[in-house]
């Protein structure tokens, strides 16, 4: 075991709201503290990627890289880190390879330092062109392993993925357990293997929806992992990472105890505590307790809370425990995906339509794609039965190859497409405009931030057709497409 101190990244401004508050913290709430947590001891400050870019757009009428700036300039000594979906940059589809570059770009120019990058379904190729660029603007990149269990989820196959990532340029290896599942022998024999076999660092992130984080960072601690990450309650716990002040008590007296200030810690949970009152229309008791169910549904615990008002919404409130049952189910017919953005959205709204229609009787066109192979290679076969009646239904045949290399150039395009609409034409609008067109549009709107608006019941439809359902996911709204198989 390594005698090295561990050190501790602070994710209370990305995934401690996002996974407690529904990403709703505004930088005016974060400036007050970021120098405060710049002089902690913190060795990393994740301040941006994931759902962040859409929530200033949609519904703070923020620009998402005037707040990066602002942050780095608040908090300029420590290394600021963000969370990056692969070829999905921070949206649900995927990019062509000059859009996750100029991406990349932007954000390394606004001041991004550490790039956490991952794909929902662990395929490499997917993150070889932000890797690539990461590297050329010689930033940090760090490939991120997504951490499930099923049979082809094994400490082998996560060391082989891990190998790759080092071979394509990797500076450090992330464990990303987005559901809390990783339990504390495990968690020990993983870090152990990576660092024999990977030579790299290796950073455990977990969230402790299922009671196992703190645990399973201790066991981390002792097999010699390099960083944890924790978060600042009330912005802890629960659905977000363990607490600060927690981790170092667990870790007092252990040879390798972070060295963190903790007479700043107070102060820092005062300010936060005041902040989750102001956005309690986003906080629920629900995000903030142990749920077990998780290790047997692995639903990431803010998509859990969400999902129960979906159900409500499809006028499902009482089948819920339906549904969670028939996600296991899915995830199995596609591949034995992971499920964190998007194949956890994906999953769940399949699970709903199997449970509300009957098993594949609708079948979402997201669903679909994952199953043709548009999003990826999935970990496992998807269901010879399924893939057949996809390719029947749609007249599509899976894809071959890395899915990006289908997709066409398209920065020259969206640069005249800005000017089409009167925005300024720059990268960053046009990265942004590519993701969220109507909410960049409307950020040079006057603004008008107000809570979101609850998804609307679909209409009944004839059977047999497409049908469009507006779902509310992770606090954001979105439109699925479900049609129906033969």
């Amino acid at each position: 075991m390594s005698k090295t101190r561990v050190l501790i990244n602070n994710t209370v401004l990305r995934d401690g709201h996002q996974s407690l508050a529904a990403t709703r913290m505004t930088t005016a709430q974060m400036l007050p503290v970021a120098p405060v947590l710049d002089a902690s001891g913190y060795a990393g400050l994740e301040t941006w990627g994931g759902a962040v870019i859409d929530s200033c757009l949609r519904y703070l009428h923020e620009n998402p890289f005037d707040r990066l700036r602002a942050l780095k300039k608040a908090a300029p000594r420590t290394p600021h880190i963000m969370l990056l979906r692969g070829q999905n940059i921070v949206q649900y589809t995927s990019f062509p390879d000059d859009v996750v570059e100029a991406f990349v770009r932007c954000s390394s120019e606004a001041g991004m330092d550490i790039f956490r990058i991952f794909d929902a379904l662990n395929d490499v190729r997917n993150l070889e062109t932000a890797i690539r660029t990461v590297l050329k603007l010689g930033k940090h990149a760090r490939g991120e392993i997504c951490y499930t269990t099923s049979p082809v989820h094994t400490v082998e196959a996560f060391v082989k993925m891990s190998v790759q990532l080092r071979d394509l340029g990797c500076q450090s290896i992330g464990i990303k357990d987005m559901a809390g599942l990783i339990q504390p022998k495990v968690t020990y024999d993983l870090v152990r293997e990576l660092k024999a076999r990977v030579g790299l660092p290796v950073v455990l992130h977990s969230h402790d929806t299922a009671g196992l984080a703190a645990t399973s960072y201790y066991a981390a601690v002792e097999a010699g992992v390099d960083a944890i990450e924790t978060s600042i309650a009330p912005f802890a716990n629960g659905t977000g990472q363990p607490d600060t002040v927690r981790m170092l008590a667990l870790l007092d007296g252990h040879e390798r105890c972070p060295q963190i200030q903790t007479e700043t810690l107070q102060g820092l949970r005062e300010h936060f505590e005041k902040v989750y009152k102001e956005l309690s229309a986003f906080t629920s008791p629900a995000n903030e307790r142990v749920d077990s169910d998780t290790l047997t549904y692995q639903v990431p615990g803010g998509m859990l809370s969400n999902f129960r008002n979906q159900l409500k919404e499809q006028g499902m409130g009482d089948r819920l425990a339906e549904v969670l049952q028939e996600i296991p189910v899915v995830r199995e017919a596609l591949g034995w995906i992971p499920l964190v953005t998007p194949t956890s959205q994906i999953v769940g709204t399949q699970a709903m339509m199997n449970v509300k229609f009957g098993r594949w009787k609708m079948i979402s066109q997201p669903a679909m794609d994952i199953a043709l192979g548009k999003y990826g290679l999935t970990p496992g076969p998807v269901n010879a039965d399924l893939l057949a009646d996809i390719v029947k239904k749609s007249g599509q045949k899976p894809v071959e190859g890395r899915p990006a290399d289908l997709l066409s150039p398209r920065m020259d395009d969206l640069r005249r497409q800005l000017k089409e609409v009167g925005l300024p034409v720059n990268d960053e609008n046009a990265v942004l405009h590519a993701m969220f067109p109507q909410e960049l549009k409307k950020l040079h709107e006057p603004a008008v931030v107000e809570a979101p608006k609850p998804a609307p019941v679909a209409a009944p439809a004839p059977a047999g057709i497409t049908r469009r359902y507006g779902l509310v996911i992770n606090g954001q709204r979105r439109e699925v497409t479900v049609e129906e198989l033969s």
